[in-house]
């Protein structure tokens, strides 16, 4: 118990890796069941859509009393009732017809009218992974800056947050399997079952830093470089900052503005890719799973990359703020790309596969450097609350994307013109980063960081 460990960060850092791909696991298995559970439900695009803006919406009101509450209980509990919540949710999709039966008998007596039972029980259950689901990435925020130095958080957070895109690559390569071999409940209950496992791990290796006795001191004082020992000692006895008084400030509204623009595209990409693979290339069940796992392999290099280059300009002496955005600009540009998706797919289906393999790497890349903005600005106080607004934002900006893309698909549908609904939405996709950032840097144009909260 008393080894020392010269790079105990990593291993702290390995455990946000398997907790993130654990959250990206539960959240993904109805995108791929959706083809299937469409049919067996008679659900149209719109109520799909309906049931993901659902987690979406809690997802993201919940984001705003996340970062509250990790702060408030600090990351070791905070996140332990974060990942028991959602996997709790992730098991309850299993059991949707019963619940949802219940929740429209609870309706029917008030004298409302019922939603279909199906479409009940999954929202419900959205509803309640989304709530648990929102802990993840404030937790996840908050322990890098405790066990990082600030040269080293974004490569950090790329590598912690490719779990998501190995969530992403496991779930088609398990869930069709499992549900084509014992049933759609036994996937979400299996998957779900996982979150506990990771308790374990999280309750018998994470400390924080100061009470961490397998870190070394030449770790520890490497950890609290750049004047960050002072900071640590001086915010844990200070009060928390008022949502109304970081709403104030520009690098806020920046890092809201990252978020709105961009997340949306994100969930479309992990919602929406078997729906789309479906109706444009009539491809279900265990058929997605080669296509899908190569795409979401891609976003693991858009993810740990992302989190390495803006260190090639610091290295050239630029604030890692001003690094950062140089490298959020260059990766602003990749998803372009996505507007040749629709015009060449009629060659391949692995040409639209491809082509957005780069517009979702390129989204990870620019996960990694615009949640570390965050630590770069504010005070380890302040970042939960911070993260909790952006990621609030991020859930907003994505339920308006999943609910236009229902509505635009199930239009142009009627019409016998599904592509085009697609077209659509991956034109926004394509352009979203290069606003994003434009927005961004116009708030924050050169190195601001906050001292005075």
């Amino acid at each position: 118990m008393n080894t020392k460990i010269k790079n105990y960060r990593w291993t702290i850092c390995g455990l946000l890796f398997f907790a993130t791909t654990v959250n990206y696991l539960d959240r993904q298995v109805l995108s791929l069941l959706a083809p299937a559970l469409s049919k067996e439900f008679n659900w149209s695009n719109t109520d799909y859509a309906n049931i993901t803006a659902v987690f979406q919406f809690v997802y993201a009101i919940s984001m705003l009393f996340a970062g509250r509450i990790i702060d408030k209980l600090g990351t070791k509990w905070g996140y332990i009732l974060a990942i028991s919540i959602w996997s709790i949710g992730a098991i309850m999709h299993a059991y949707s017809i019963a619940i949802g039966g219940v929740f429209t008998n609870v309706l029917a007596w008030v004298g409302l009218s019922a939603v279909p039972i199906s479409i009940a029980g999954f929202m419900v259950s959205r509803a309640v992974l989304g709530f648990g689901e929102s802990g993840n990435f404030p937790a996840a925020i908050k322990v890098t800056a405790e066990y990082f130095p600030k040269k080293e958080r974004a490569l950090a957070t790329g590598i912690f947050n490719s779990g998501s895109n190995v969530g992403a690559i496991l779930a088609p390569l398990t869930v069709p399997w499992i549900a084509v071999h014992w049933g759609w409940q036994s996937a979400f209950m299996a998957v779900g079952a996982i979150g506990f496992m990771w308790i374990l791990f999280w309750n018998a290796l994470y400390e924080k830093p100061e009470n961490q006795k397998k870190l070394s001191k030449e770790e520890y004082d490497y950890i609290t470089s750049e004047n960050d020992a002072t900071i640590i000692q001086i915010v844990e006895t200070e009060e928390k900052v008022a949502w109304i008084k970081l709403l104030g400030y520009r690098q806020t509204w920046a890092f809201v503005a990252g978020k709105f623009l961009t997340d949306g595209v994100w969930w479309f990409f992990l919602f929406w890719l078997p729906k789309y693979l479906q109706a444009e290339f009539n491809m279900e069940g265990t058929a997605i799973v080669l296509p899908l796992a190569v795409l979401y392999s891609m976003t693991m290099v858009g993810s740990i990359g992302g989190g390495w280059f803006p260190v090639y300009f610091i290295k050239k002496g630029f604030t890692p703020y001003d690094g950062r955005m140089k490298a959020m600009l260059i990766i602003a540009l990749m998803p372009l790309v996505v507007l040749l998706a629709q015009p060449l797919g009629y060659i391949s289906y692995w040409i639209p596969v491809i082509l957005i393999g780069f517009g979702a790497s390129a989204h990870q890349a620019w996960s990694a450097n615009v949640y570390t903005t965050v630590s770069d600005m504010f005070p380890k106080k302040t970042i939960g609350s911070v993260v909790g607004i952006g990621g609030m934002a991020g859930g907003i900006g994505g339920v308006l994307v999943t609910k236009t893309a229902g509505a635009l698909i199930d239009h142009y549908e009627v019409l016998g013109e599904i592509k085009t609904g697609y077209t659509l939405v991956f034109v926004f996709c394509a352009i979203a980063y290069l606003l994003a950032w434009s927005i961004m840097k116009m708030l924050v144009p050169k190195y601001a960081p906050i001292q005075n909260l």
